[in-house]
């Protein structure tokens, strides 16, 4: 029998999926996620999806990996990341096999991926150069792997991002037989650049603790490890040069050809509502968090499938396309809501989004919005108002360490006149209020994104 770990932290909008995965393989008798003090939806979630929760002692992958290992009741155990929904419907199947079939201890998964790069200049490099006896693994840093509990329980479970290799060290010291399976292709999240550097410190850090009783403390090694961080850290610098321009759509009206909200109050019959809402309260506030009462009751699928009702204005894909290539950070802000923008972000590619965070109970709307603090006036705003969309465009530019200078913004209505004053270039597009085309240095009146290409030469 099998048991399946899967170490979760604010994973709402995959952990179902996961579970139920888990549940329908033959032989998995449980599923154990255990929770990170997730602040959002996840642990209920999951409970729903049929796992059985347990939170975490502490925080991290790693102590909560040894948490599940503590937990389960099986010998096999198999452990799956949270954040993944392209797993193939055998992926349990394929890393429980050899150890019930006693032909391994150890099953250390392999796939098809996106990127690969601290696995490429890191950890293989530096296993090598200290244990030149140590298996090839193709990827030695996967974090879907399968174990003996008896075995797993000896193991020490590294915190942040060395958890992976020191396991797979552990066991090979352990003497474990190991092998390696392909589960296929998998789409996971982009480590954000900012990210690979103490990625990579943490793994390296994690290989020569886990080696020091291995005889490596001369000079020449020392250098070779010296050269694989700084081929490291000049791949990164390498890679944020391409990356010091942002280019931010609204949603509504503009990559969309209609509002979000005004379709679907239409569809749910509640348009009279919002257009008391609308013409009654100057309160941006107070306004949002009435607009979202009339969303009370409805389920995400509900919401998700209006909004892919909606047309999308066409030569969106094209403009991306050139935008990536010129190396700009593609995103989304908008004063709708984070599951609506979050969908087309992850259908469309873009690499980030910021919206107001309609709650959900059991996936459905519970008529409450957070509105995040990127909106509000602060110490660094560019206007006097108190909410503002460009506050979101200051909060980007600094989480990516971008001059405004060096920012496309395109939008269409009233909300978005400070971003596109502000932006180094501010593009009215299809514009719904007439200060917009005034304040902007394109007007395109045309719906069709491919006009705002040649702006970009």
């Amino acid at each position: 029998m099998i048991s399946v770990v899967i170490p979760a932290l604010n994973e709402e909008n995959t952990i179902t999926h996961v579970v139920t995965l888990a549940l329908q393989t033959p032989q998995v008798t449980e599923v154990i996620v255990v929770d990170d003090k997730s602040l959002d939806n996840t642990a209920n979630l999951a409970v729903n999806a049929g796992a059985k929760v347990i939170t975490s002692t502490k925080l991290g992958k790693g102590a909560s990996m040894k948490d599940g290992v503590l937990y389960a009741q099986n010998e096999v155990i198999v452990f799956l990341d949270a954040d993944i929904t392209t797993y193939s419907s055998d992926t349990v199947t394929k890393l429980a096999t050899p150890i019930l079939n006693n032909e391994a201890d150890f099953v250390k998964s392999y796939f098809t991926r996106q990127a690969g790069r601290v696995t490429a200049l890191v950890a293989k490099p530096l296993l090598h150069i200290i244990n030149p006896s140590f298996p090839p693994f193709e990827q030695p840093l996967s974090g879907m792997v399968a174990g003996r509990k008896s075995m797993l329980e000896k193991c020490d479970f590294e915190d942040g991002y060395g958890v992976d290799i020191g396991l797979l060290i552990d066991m090979y010291h352990a003497n474990a037989v190991i092998q390696e399976v392909n589960i296929g292709t998998i789409e996971n999240r982009m480590q954000p650049l900012e990210q690979l550097g103490k990625m990579s410190l943490e793994v390296a850090r994690t290989i020569l603790k886990k080696s020091k009783d291995k005889n490596f403390q001369n000079l020449e090694t020392y250098e070779d490890i010296q050269v694989i961080r700084d081929q490291m850290e000049y791949a990164i610098k390498e890679q944020l040069l391409h990356l010091k321009k942002i280019a931010v759509f609204d949603m509504d009206n503009t990559i969309l050809r209609n509002s979000f909200i005004q379709t679907a109050t239409k569809v749910f019959g509640c348009n009279e509502q919002l257009l008391h809402i609308v013409t009654n309260s100057d309160n941006p506030f107070i306004r949002t968090k009435q607009i979202a009462q009339l969303l009370k009751g409805k389920n995400i699928g509900e919401l998700t499938h209006i909004a892919d009702s909606i047309t999308v204005t066409p030569g969106l894909e094209a403009l991306i396309q050139v935008l990536k290539q010129q190396g700009y950070i593609i995103g989304i802000i908008s004063d709708s809501y984070n599951c609506i923008t979050n969908h087309i972000k992850n259908k469309f590619g873009f690499d980030f989004t910021i919206a107001n965070e309609l709650e959900f109970s059991k996936s459905v709307a519970t008529g409450e919005v957070k509105i995040p603090s990127f909106f509000l006036n602060n110490e660094q705003s560019m206007c006097k108002h108190d909410y503002c969309k460009l506050n979101a465009l200051i909060s980007v530019c600094n989480r990516y360490h971008v001059d405004i200078k060096n920012t496309i913004y395109i939008g269409d209505g009233e909300n978005d006149i400070c971003c596109v004053k502000k932006a180094g270039i501010g593009i009215a597009f299809c514009a719904t209020h007439h200060t917009l085309d005034i304040v902007a240095d394109y007007v395109i009146k045309e719906p069709d994104f491919t006009y705002v290409i040649p702006t970009l030469q």
